[in-house]
């Protein structure tokens, strides 16, 4: 199995173990998490990155965030809320972190008769249930993918929506691996996703260490791959999923989208509930985070552009929903993708939160 991204190591007093993916393909080295400070910076700098990775950290960051507090009643539940600010601040797009704060911030709620103690305790379980959920969801996800996905297809992907993405087998790379469980011969081209290249730093780094044949590609090469034939379907992860099915996933994917609508190639998102926001309709609604101008200018320490360039770098982009051929989450598959048939995940999200 693809070597976990996150995890908690030992009881009350532990601390939180990540893949530091900015050492990778070069290094497999890990971050030992014990305070919510550091985890903030991790997040931010995509030490640790993924939706749903990023999500299941949240739900630790807050348990670090009050392990140490002396607070009790009110002035306790505030210092909850102070802390779900700044980690909801670290990365504003996906909405993994959001749903896994409000999950948190409900369970200690429900607790605010004990002990300070107690609802530390408290917040720490719900955490590891936050991470042991997005393992079996992740599973489930893979298992949903297989009526997609056929012995010999080609896939493309983007971005890593793999298991350093996830607190599993991943989301978009679940039914790879799951189909290759199941004896079906799949190929997989990743696009390179620039400008910090998770594609080929991460994405190509997990297929190989499985087996998988995998082959990258520079982003501007997708085009050419669908109109030779090449491409059986495209499957992606999303950081935000609108109540209509607009998905916001990794920069790059929208053009993808459109390249697959004009060669009739399937365009799959895969996504876990946590990744759904429907307190929003549309994808115009969901906030977009913009990164460092250096990332692009001055990628890996090495200058590449003029000094004193203007820039323009989202982190994300919207795929609207009309592109979609179905969304496929743990709790089933919506498709065609539109209001009617997303929203009825709605009361799955619910029941979960």
């Amino acid at each position: 199995m693809p070597v976990p991204a996150l995890e908690w190591v030992g009881g009350f007093d532990g601390h939180l173990k990540i893949v530091d993916q900015t050492a990778l393909p070069e290094k497999l080295s890990f971050l030992e998490i014990r305070s919510m400070e550091p985890l903030v910076a991790a997040i931010k700098n995509l030490a640790i990155r993924g939706a749903p990775a990023i999500g299941i950290a949240a739900g630790f960051g807050l348990f670090l965030g009050i392990r140490d507090s002396r607070a009790s009643g009110k002035s306790f539940l505030s210092d909850i809320d102070k802390v779900a600010v700044l980690l909801l601040s670290a990365r504003p797009t996906a909405a993994n972190i959001k749903n896994a704060l409000a999950r948190m911030k409900k369970r200690a709620a429900a607790s605010s008769a004990k002990s300070a103690d107690e609802i530390k305790s408290d917040l720490l379980r719900e955490a590891q249930m936050i991470l042991e959920e997005d393992r079996e969801s992740c599973r489930k996800l893979g298992e949903n993918c297989q009526e997609f996905i056929r012995d010999g297809d080609t896939i493309l992907t983007n971005c890593n929506a793999g298991s350093l993405a996830t607190g599993g087998i991943g989301t978009a790379l679940a039914g790879i691996y799951i189909a290759k469980e199941r004896g079906k011969k799949v190929r997989v081209f990743a696009c390179e996703t620039r400008p910090l290249l998770q594609g080929a730093r991460l994405t190509v780094y997990e297929l190989m260490q499985e087996g998988i044949d995998v082959t990258l590609i520079c982003d501007n090469t997708a085009g050419t791959l669908m109109k030779s034939g090449k491409i059986s379907s495209l499957f992606v992860g999303a950081d935000r999923i609108a109540s209509n099915g607009d998905s916001a996933n990794k920069i790059g994917t929208y053009p993808l989208s459109v390249l697959a609508r004009a060669h009739e190639v399937p365009f799959y998102i895969v996504a876990p509930l946590s990744s759904f926001d429907f307190s929003i309709k549309r994808g115009d609604e969901i906030p977009i985070e913009e990164r460092d101008p250096e990332e692009v200018t001055e990628p890996f320490g090495r200058r590449i552009a003029p000094r004193g360039v203007k820039v323009f770098s989202p982190a994300f982009d919207v795929t609207p929903a009309k592109f979609i051929t179905a969304i496929i989450c743990e709790k089933g598959v919506a498709k065609p993708v539109s209001s009617e048939t997303v929203t009825r995940f709605a009361q799955h999200e619910q029941r979960i939160l």
